[in-house]
Protein backbone atom coordinates (compact mmCIF):
# COMPACT_ATOMS: atom_id res chain seq x y z
CA UNK A 1 0.00 0.00 0.00
CA UNK A 2 1.75 3.31 -0.84
CA UNK A 3 2.63 5.60 1.45
CA UNK A 4 -0.04 8.24 0.88
CA UNK A 5 -2.68 5.72 1.64
CA UNK A 6 -0.80 4.77 4.74
CA UNK A 7 -1.49 8.66 5.70
CA UNK A 8 -5.22 8.96 5.10
CA UNK A 9 -5.86 5.65 6.20
CA UNK A 10 -4.16 6.47 9.44
CA UNK A 11 -6.07 9.65 10.23
CA UNK A 12 -9.00 7.19 9.67
CA UNK A 13 -8.74 4.17 11.83
CA UNK A 14 -7.93 6.49 14.99
CA UNK A 15 -11.60 8.46 14.86
CA UNK A 16 -12.68 4.48 13.91
CA UNK A 17 -10.89 2.87 16.78
CA UNK A 18 -12.71 5.58 19.12
CA UNK A 19 -15.70 4.64 17.85
CA UNK A 20 -14.93 1.35 18.33
CA UNK A 21 -13.89 1.35 22.73
CA UNK A 22 -17.32 2.75 22.57
CA UNK A 23 -19.08 0.85 26.03
CA UNK A 24 -22.08 1.94 24.84
CA UNK A 25 -21.82 -0.59 21.63
CA UNK A 26 -20.83 -2.92 24.29
CA UNK A 27 -23.87 -2.51 26.05
CA UNK A 28 -26.11 -2.35 22.84
CA UNK A 29 -24.07 -6.21 22.06
CA UNK A 30 -23.18 -4.28 18.57
CA UNK A 31 -19.32 -4.43 19.43
CA UNK A 32 -18.56 -7.52 17.24
CA UNK A 33 -20.87 -6.40 14.16
CA UNK A 34 -18.75 -2.95 14.21
CA UNK A 35 -15.58 -4.19 14.47
CA UNK A 36 -16.05 -6.20 11.32
CA UNK A 37 -17.63 -3.33 9.44
CA UNK A 38 -14.49 -0.94 10.57
CA UNK A 39 -12.44 -3.53 9.66
CA UNK A 40 -13.90 -3.75 5.96
CA UNK A 41 -14.23 0.69 5.74
CA UNK A 42 -10.18 0.75 6.65
CA UNK A 43 -9.62 -1.84 4.21
CA UNK A 44 -11.80 -0.28 1.01
CA UNK A 45 -12.53 3.18 1.64
CA UNK A 46 -9.64 5.02 3.06
CA UNK A 47 -7.71 3.11 -0.20
CA UNK A 48 -10.27 5.02 -2.14
CA UNK A 49 -9.89 8.35 -0.30
CA UNK A 50 -6.34 7.48 -0.30
CA UNK A 51 -5.71 7.74 -4.05
CA UNK A 52 -8.23 9.87 -5.64
CA UNK A 53 -6.57 12.99 -5.12
CA UNK A 54 -3.40 12.32 -6.79
CA UNK A 55 -2.06 14.87 -8.85
CA UNK A 56 0.13 14.53 -11.74
CA UNK A 57 2.64 17.34 -12.73
CA UNK A 58 6.02 17.47 -14.46
CA UNK A 59 9.02 17.67 -12.52
CA UNK A 60 11.88 17.59 -15.16
CA UNK A 61 12.23 19.15 -18.91
CA UNK A 62 13.08 17.28 -21.69
CA UNK A 63 13.20 18.61 -25.21
CA UNK A 64 12.59 15.35 -27.02
CA UNK A 65 11.20 12.08 -25.40
CA UNK A 66 13.63 9.85 -23.18
CA UNK A 67 13.96 6.57 -25.00
CA UNK A 68 15.90 3.85 -23.99
CA UNK A 69 18.20 1.70 -26.53
CA UNK A 70 17.07 -1.05 -28.73
CA UNK A 71 18.60 -4.57 -28.21
CA UNK A 72 21.37 -4.79 -30.78
CA UNK A 73 19.68 -8.08 -32.89
CA UNK A 74 22.39 -10.94 -33.61
CA UNK A 75 21.88 -13.61 -35.65
CA UNK A 76 22.29 -16.00 -32.71
CA UNK A 77 19.31 -17.25 -30.41
CA UNK A 78 20.89 -17.32 -27.28
CA UNK A 79 18.63 -18.67 -24.23
CA UNK A 80 20.98 -17.53 -22.11
CA UNK A 81 20.35 -14.87 -19.54
CA UNK A 82 22.88 -11.59 -19.24
CA UNK A 83 24.69 -11.74 -16.00
CA UNK A 84 22.47 -8.72 -15.10
CA UNK A 85 19.60 -10.98 -15.98
CA UNK A 86 20.37 -13.78 -13.62
CA UNK A 87 21.04 -11.39 -11.24
CA UNK A 88 17.61 -9.36 -11.72
CA UNK A 89 16.02 -13.07 -11.69
CA UNK A 90 17.44 -14.23 -8.33
CA UNK A 91 16.66 -10.83 -6.17
CA UNK A 92 13.14 -11.55 -7.49
CA UNK A 93 13.31 -15.19 -7.26
CA UNK A 94 14.15 -14.98 -3.60
CA UNK A 95 11.02 -11.81 -3.15
CA UNK A 96 8.77 -14.41 -4.74
CA UNK A 97 9.80 -17.71 -2.30
CA UNK A 98 9.68 -15.13 0.60
CA UNK A 99 7.50 -12.36 0.35
CA UNK A 100 4.65 -13.32 -2.48
CA UNK A 101 4.15 -17.08 -1.44
CA UNK A 102 3.42 -16.70 2.31
CA UNK A 103 1.25 -13.93 1.59
CA UNK A 104 -0.77 -15.08 -1.13
CA UNK A 105 -3.42 -16.65 1.51
CA UNK A 106 -4.29 -13.04 2.70
CA UNK A 107 -4.03 -11.56 0.05
CA UNK A 108 -6.36 -13.25 -1.77
CA UNK A 109 -9.08 -13.05 1.25
CA UNK A 110 -8.99 -9.34 1.46
CA UNK A 111 -8.46 -8.58 -2.17
CA UNK A 112 -5.68 -6.44 -2.12
CA UNK A 113 -1.57 -6.65 -1.67
CA UNK A 114 -0.33 -6.41 1.78
CA UNK A 115 1.96 -3.05 2.45
CA UNK A 116 4.88 -5.35 3.62
CA UNK A 117 4.63 -6.32 0.32
CA UNK A 118 4.24 -3.32 -1.29
CA UNK A 119 7.20 -1.71 0.32
CA UNK A 120 9.51 -5.19 -0.50
CA UNK A 121 8.63 -4.80 -4.42
CA UNK A 122 9.61 -1.20 -4.19
CA UNK A 123 12.95 -2.07 -2.70
CA UNK A 124 13.85 -4.04 -5.79
CA UNK A 125 12.93 -1.56 -7.85
CA UNK A 126 10.44 -2.70 -10.39
CA UNK A 127 9.03 0.32 -11.97
CA UNK A 128 12.91 1.90 -11.85
CA UNK A 129 13.75 -0.24 -14.47
CA UNK A 130 11.26 0.91 -16.78
CA UNK A 131 12.15 4.49 -16.58
CA UNK A 132 14.92 6.50 -18.09
CA UNK A 133 18.09 7.32 -16.34
CA UNK A 134 17.42 10.54 -17.89
CA UNK A 135 14.18 10.81 -15.84
CA UNK A 136 15.05 9.63 -12.84
CA UNK A 137 15.33 6.00 -13.61
CA UNK A 138 17.68 2.90 -13.57
CA UNK A 139 16.63 1.82 -17.51
CA UNK A 140 19.16 1.94 -20.35
CA UNK A 141 18.06 -0.66 -22.76
CA UNK A 142 14.78 -1.53 -23.10
CA UNK A 143 13.79 -5.13 -22.67
CA UNK A 144 10.75 -6.98 -22.83
CA UNK A 145 13.13 -10.20 -21.66
CA UNK A 146 13.64 -8.42 -19.43
CA UNK A 147 10.72 -7.67 -17.87
CA UNK A 148 9.31 -11.29 -18.89
CA UNK A 149 11.90 -12.83 -16.85
CA UNK A 150 10.33 -10.89 -13.79
CA UNK A 151 6.94 -11.38 -14.00
CA UNK A 152 7.50 -15.46 -14.36
CA UNK A 153 9.72 -15.05 -11.29
CA UNK A 154 6.88 -13.24 -9.34
CA UNK A 155 4.19 -15.32 -10.32
CA UNK A 156 6.16 -18.41 -9.08
CA UNK A 157 5.55 -16.77 -5.96
CA UNK A 158 1.65 -16.04 -6.32
CA UNK A 159 0.08 -15.30 -10.05
CA UNK A 160 -2.31 -12.32 -8.31
CA UNK A 161 -0.05 -10.19 -6.59
CA UNK A 162 2.47 -10.73 -9.53
CA UNK A 163 -0.29 -9.12 -11.73
CA UNK A 164 -0.85 -6.26 -9.29
CA UNK A 165 2.96 -5.37 -9.15
CA UNK A 166 4.14 -5.33 -13.03
CA UNK A 167 0.51 -3.22 -14.12
CA UNK A 168 2.28 -0.19 -12.74
CA UNK A 169 5.86 -1.47 -14.60
CA UNK A 170 3.57 -2.02 -17.43
CA UNK A 171 2.34 1.30 -17.79
CA UNK A 172 5.61 3.13 -17.56
CA UNK A 173 6.48 0.81 -20.29
CA UNK A 174 4.05 2.01 -22.38
CA UNK A 175 5.63 5.41 -21.12
CA UNK A 176 8.74 5.16 -22.01
CA UNK A 177 8.09 3.06 -25.50
CA UNK A 178 5.41 5.47 -27.01
CA UNK A 179 4.84 8.72 -25.01
CA UNK A 180 5.89 12.20 -25.92
CA UNK A 181 8.10 14.68 -24.15
CA UNK A 182 5.29 16.32 -22.22
CA UNK A 183 3.63 13.05 -21.53
CA UNK A 184 7.20 11.38 -20.09
CA UNK A 185 7.43 14.75 -18.02
CA UNK A 186 3.93 14.15 -16.80
CA UNK A 187 3.85 10.78 -15.96
CA UNK A 188 6.83 8.34 -16.47
CA UNK A 189 8.82 10.48 -14.02
CA UNK A 190 6.63 9.63 -11.22
CA UNK A 191 7.48 5.84 -11.71
CA UNK A 192 10.75 6.69 -10.40
CA UNK A 193 9.86 8.65 -7.15
CA UNK A 194 9.81 6.92 -3.60
CA UNK A 195 5.67 6.90 -4.39
CA UNK A 196 4.91 5.11 -7.56
CA UNK A 197 1.55 5.84 -9.32
CA UNK A 198 -1.09 2.80 -9.32
CA UNK A 199 -1.80 2.24 -12.90
CA UNK A 200 -2.80 -0.11 -15.60
CA UNK A 201 -3.60 -1.16 -18.60
CA UNK A 202 -7.44 -1.41 -19.61
CA UNK A 203 -7.68 -3.31 -22.84
CA UNK A 204 -10.70 -6.04 -21.88
CA UNK A 205 -14.33 -4.86 -22.26
CA UNK A 206 -17.40 -6.93 -20.65
CA UNK A 207 -18.99 -8.09 -23.77
CA UNK A 208 -19.19 -11.17 -25.50
CA UNK A 209 -16.83 -11.94 -27.90
CA UNK A 210 -14.64 -8.86 -26.98
CA UNK A 211 -11.97 -8.15 -29.43
CA UNK A 212 -9.16 -6.11 -27.90
CA UNK A 213 -8.31 -5.07 -31.50
CA UNK A 214 -11.93 -3.35 -31.99
CA UNK A 215 -12.65 -1.48 -28.81
CA UNK A 216 -16.21 -0.79 -28.39
CA UNK A 217 -15.24 2.04 -25.80
CA UNK A 218 -15.45 5.20 -28.32
CA UNK A 219 -14.57 8.62 -28.54
CA UNK A 220 -16.40 11.62 -29.98
CA UNK A 221 -15.22 14.66 -30.98
CA UNK A 222 -16.12 17.37 -28.65
CA UNK A 223 -17.46 19.67 -31.47
CA UNK A 224 -14.28 21.33 -33.49
CA UNK A 225 -11.87 20.99 -31.10
CA UNK A 226 -9.08 18.93 -30.57
CA UNK A 227 -10.95 17.02 -27.77
CA UNK A 228 -12.56 13.88 -27.54
CA UNK A 229 -15.74 12.04 -25.08
CA UNK A 230 -14.81 8.53 -24.16
CA UNK A 231 -17.94 6.19 -22.90
CA UNK A 232 -17.82 2.58 -22.73
CA UNK A 233 -16.31 0.14 -19.93
CA UNK A 234 -13.43 -1.77 -18.92
CA UNK A 235 -13.33 -4.78 -16.77
CA UNK A 236 -11.19 -6.69 -14.60
CA UNK A 237 -8.93 -3.89 -14.57
CA UNK A 238 -5.69 -4.26 -11.76
CA UNK A 239 -5.63 -1.99 -9.24
CA UNK A 240 -8.78 -0.85 -11.26
CA UNK A 241 -10.44 0.59 -7.87
CA UNK A 242 -8.03 2.96 -6.86
CA UNK A 243 -5.46 3.33 -9.72
CA UNK A 244 -4.21 6.73 -10.19
CA UNK A 245 -3.31 6.58 -14.08
CA UNK A 246 -5.09 4.53 -16.86
CA UNK A 247 -4.11 3.70 -20.46
CA UNK A 248 -7.30 2.80 -21.71
CA UNK A 249 -7.84 1.67 -25.68
CA UNK A 250 -10.70 3.39 -27.29
CA UNK A 251 -11.69 3.82 -31.31
CA UNK A 252 -11.53 7.77 -31.24
CA UNK A 253 -13.10 9.46 -33.96
CA UNK A 254 -10.88 10.47 -36.72
CA UNK A 255 -8.61 8.37 -35.70
CA UNK A 256 -9.56 4.50 -35.42
CA UNK A 257 -8.35 2.66 -32.40
CA UNK A 258 -5.65 4.58 -29.53
CA UNK A 259 -4.34 4.36 -26.48
CA UNK A 260 -5.06 7.08 -24.56
CA UNK A 261 -3.92 8.27 -20.94
CA UNK A 262 -6.49 8.94 -18.21
CA UNK A 263 -6.09 10.07 -14.64
CA UNK A 264 -8.03 7.90 -12.01
CA UNK A 265 -9.90 11.06 -10.75
CA UNK A 266 -10.76 12.17 -13.93
CA UNK A 267 -14.28 13.57 -14.41
CA UNK A 268 -16.99 11.19 -15.48
CA UNK A 269 -14.55 8.20 -14.71
CA UNK A 270 -15.68 6.16 -12.24
CA UNK A 271 -14.46 2.04 -11.17
CA UNK A 272 -15.76 -0.53 -8.35
CA UNK A 273 -14.07 -3.88 -7.01
CA UNK A 274 -14.83 -6.64 -9.67
CA UNK A 275 -14.26 -10.01 -7.93
CA UNK A 276 -13.31 -12.95 -9.74
CA UNK A 277 -12.65 -16.35 -9.58
CA UNK A 278 -9.34 -16.40 -9.29
CA UNK A 279 -6.62 -12.90 -9.34
CA UNK A 280 -7.80 -11.67 -6.20
CA UNK A 281 -4.74 -9.86 -5.07
CA UNK A 282 -4.85 -8.26 -7.73
CA UNK A 283 -7.84 -5.89 -7.38
CA UNK A 284 -9.74 -6.45 -10.00
CA UNK A 285 -11.79 -3.60 -10.80
CA UNK A 286 -14.76 -2.10 -13.33
CA UNK A 287 -13.87 1.22 -15.00
CA UNK A 288 -16.63 3.09 -15.99
CA UNK A 289 -16.41 5.69 -18.23
CA UNK A 290 -19.11 8.46 -18.87
CA UNK A 291 -17.74 11.27 -21.39
CA UNK A 292 -14.50 11.41 -20.09
CA UNK A 293 -12.85 14.45 -22.07
CA UNK A 294 -9.16 13.94 -23.30
CA UNK A 295 -7.23 16.36 -25.39
CA UNK A 296 -5.16 14.98 -28.14
CA UNK A 297 -2.05 15.31 -25.84
CA UNK A 298 -3.32 12.55 -23.96
CA UNK A 299 -3.36 9.92 -26.80
CA UNK A 300 -0.32 7.81 -26.20
CA UNK A 301 1.36 6.64 -29.45
CA UNK A 302 -0.04 5.90 -32.60
CA UNK A 303 -2.05 2.93 -34.36
CA UNK A 304 1.05 1.24 -34.27
CA UNK A 305 1.48 1.40 -30.75
CA UNK A 306 -2.03 0.22 -30.32
CA UNK A 307 -1.41 -2.74 -31.53
CA UNK A 308 2.25 -3.56 -30.09
CA UNK A 309 0.22 -2.73 -27.02
CA UNK A 310 -2.22 -5.84 -27.11
CA UNK A 311 1.19 -8.31 -28.40
CA UNK A 312 2.84 -6.96 -25.54
CA UNK A 313 0.29 -7.71 -22.84
CA UNK A 314 -0.64 -10.93 -24.65
CA UNK A 315 3.26 -11.96 -23.51
CA UNK A 316 3.13 -10.86 -20.55
CA UNK A 317 0.33 -13.25 -19.88
CA UNK A 318 2.64 -15.75 -21.16
CA UNK A 319 5.34 -14.77 -18.12
CA UNK A 320 2.63 -14.77 -15.80
CA UNK A 321 1.64 -18.64 -17.24
CA UNK A 322 4.79 -19.97 -17.50
CA UNK A 323 6.01 -18.85 -13.71
CA UNK A 324 2.32 -20.28 -11.96
CA UNK A 325 2.82 -23.93 -14.60
CA UNK A 326 6.58 -23.63 -13.03
CA UNK A 327 5.15 -23.51 -9.60
CA UNK A 328 2.34 -25.96 -10.46
CA UNK A 329 5.49 -28.33 -11.37
CA UNK A 330 7.70 -28.05 -8.82
CA UNK A 331 4.89 -28.46 -5.80
CA UNK A 332 3.31 -32.00 -7.67
CA UNK A 333 7.09 -33.65 -8.50
CA UNK A 334 8.08 -33.87 -4.78
CA UNK A 335 4.52 -34.60 -3.97
CA UNK A 336 3.63 -37.39 -6.01
CA UNK A 337 7.36 -39.17 -5.19
CA UNK A 338 6.52 -38.49 -1.19
CA UNK A 339 2.69 -39.87 -1.47
CA UNK A 340 2.16 -43.59 -1.27
CA UNK A 341 -0.30 -46.21 -2.27
CA UNK A 342 -0.14 -49.69 -1.63
CA UNK A 343 3.54 -49.46 -0.25
CA UNK A 344 5.45 -47.60 -2.56
CA UNK A 345 5.37 -43.75 -4.30
CA UNK A 346 2.31 -42.99 -6.43
CA UNK A 347 5.19 -41.18 -9.16
CA UNK A 348 5.73 -45.12 -9.97
CA UNK A 349 2.42 -45.23 -11.62
CA UNK A 350 2.86 -44.73 -15.17
CA UNK A 351 -0.17 -42.90 -15.39
CA UNK A 352 0.90 -40.92 -13.08
CA UNK A 353 4.77 -40.36 -14.30
CA UNK A 354 3.65 -39.81 -18.23
CA UNK A 355 1.55 -37.19 -16.55
CA UNK A 356 3.94 -35.34 -14.57
CA UNK A 357 6.46 -35.60 -17.80
CA UNK A 358 4.10 -33.95 -20.02
CA UNK A 359 4.09 -31.25 -17.74
CA UNK A 360 7.33 -30.52 -17.55
CA UNK A 361 7.07 -30.73 -21.72
CA UNK A 362 4.65 -28.59 -22.17
CA UNK A 363 5.86 -25.83 -19.67
CA UNK A 364 9.09 -25.91 -21.84
CA UNK A 365 7.44 -25.44 -25.10
CA UNK A 366 5.42 -22.48 -23.54
CA UNK A 367 8.52 -20.96 -22.54
CA UNK A 368 10.30 -21.17 -25.27
CA UNK A 369 7.21 -20.08 -27.38
CA UNK A 370 7.20 -16.95 -25.01
CA UNK A 371 11.01 -16.24 -25.64
CA UNK A 372 10.62 -16.40 -29.18
CA UNK A 373 8.05 -13.54 -29.29
CA UNK A 374 9.69 -11.66 -26.68
CA UNK A 375 13.19 -11.63 -28.41
CA UNK A 376 11.85 -10.66 -31.86
CA UNK A 377 9.99 -7.76 -29.86
CA UNK A 378 13.08 -6.51 -28.30
CA UNK A 379 15.44 -6.47 -31.44
CA UNK A 380 12.96 -4.59 -32.75
CA UNK A 381 11.50 -7.07 -35.14
CA UNK A 382 7.63 -7.88 -36.22
CA UNK A 383 6.44 -9.76 -33.34
CA UNK A 384 2.53 -9.83 -33.62
CA UNK A 385 2.15 -12.97 -34.92
CA UNK A 386 4.70 -15.16 -32.74
CA UNK A 387 2.80 -13.09 -30.11
CA UNK A 388 -0.42 -14.64 -30.50
CA UNK A 389 0.75 -17.96 -31.40
CA UNK A 390 1.99 -17.74 -28.08
CA UNK A 391 -0.77 -16.50 -26.49
CA UNK A 392 -2.48 -19.25 -27.70
CA UNK A 393 -0.61 -21.94 -26.91
CA UNK A 394 0.03 -20.63 -23.07
CA UNK A 395 -3.91 -20.01 -22.64
CA UNK A 396 -4.34 -23.85 -23.80
CA UNK A 397 -1.53 -25.38 -21.89
CA UNK A 398 -1.40 -23.58 -19.03
CA UNK A 399 -5.31 -24.56 -18.40
CA UNK A 400 -3.79 -28.06 -18.91
CA UNK A 401 -0.97 -27.94 -16.54
CA UNK A 402 -3.14 -26.54 -13.33
CA UNK A 403 -5.68 -28.94 -14.16
CA UNK A 404 -3.19 -31.83 -14.26
CA UNK A 405 -2.07 -30.31 -10.75
CA UNK A 406 -4.97 -30.87 -9.46
CA UNK A 407 -5.81 -34.14 -10.86
CA UNK A 408 -2.00 -35.32 -9.12
CA UNK A 409 -2.77 -34.15 -5.76
CA UNK A 410 -6.21 -35.91 -5.64
CA UNK A 411 -8.53 -34.98 -3.21
CA UNK A 412 -5.91 -32.88 -1.82
CA UNK A 413 -5.67 -31.05 -4.91
CA UNK A 414 -9.70 -29.73 -4.45
CA UNK A 415 -8.80 -28.31 -0.71
CA UNK A 416 -7.31 -24.64 0.25
CA UNK A 417 -4.80 -26.83 2.61
CA UNK A 418 -2.74 -26.96 -0.68
CA UNK A 419 -2.18 -23.84 -3.06
CA UNK A 420 -2.89 -26.07 -6.77
CA UNK A 421 -6.94 -24.97 -6.55
CA UNK A 422 -6.09 -21.43 -6.11
CA UNK A 423 -3.42 -21.58 -9.03
CA UNK A 424 -5.63 -23.83 -11.06
CA UNK A 425 -8.34 -20.78 -10.83
CA UNK A 426 -5.99 -18.15 -11.90
CA UNK A 427 -4.59 -19.87 -14.99
CA UNK A 428 -7.85 -20.01 -15.94
CA UNK A 429 -7.52 -16.12 -16.37
CA UNK A 430 -4.77 -16.59 -19.21
CA UNK A 431 -7.06 -17.74 -22.02
CA UNK A 432 -9.60 -14.49 -20.85
CA UNK A 433 -8.33 -11.84 -19.84
CA UNK A 434 -6.98 -8.87 -22.09
CA UNK A 435 -4.48 -6.09 -21.22
CA UNK A 436 -3.49 -5.58 -17.30
CA UNK A 437 0.23 -5.69 -17.86
CA UNK A 438 3.00 -5.33 -20.43
CA UNK A 439 6.71 -6.18 -21.09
Amino acid sequence: MPKRQRDVQGLGLAALNRLAGSKALDRLGLKKPTEKALYQASRTGFKVAGTAGRQFKAVKNLLSPARMENHQPTDLFDLTPTEEQAMVVESVRRFAEQALRPAAEDAEKHSEIAEEVWSGAFELGLSLMAVPEALGGAGSERSPISSALVAEALAWGDMGQALALMAPVGVANALAAWGNSDQQMRYLAAFAEDDPPDAALALLEPTALADPTRPACHGLRDGNSAHWRISGEKALVPLGPFADLLVVSADLEGLGPRLALIEGDSRGLSATPEPAMGLRAASLGRVVLDQVRIAESDILGDEQAFQQAIALARLGWCALAVGTCQAVLDYVIPYVNERKAFGEPVSHRQGVAFTVANMGLELDAMRLMMWRATARAEQGQDFQREAALAHRYCADKAMQIGSDGVQMLGGHGYVKEHPVERWYRDLRAIANLEGGLLL
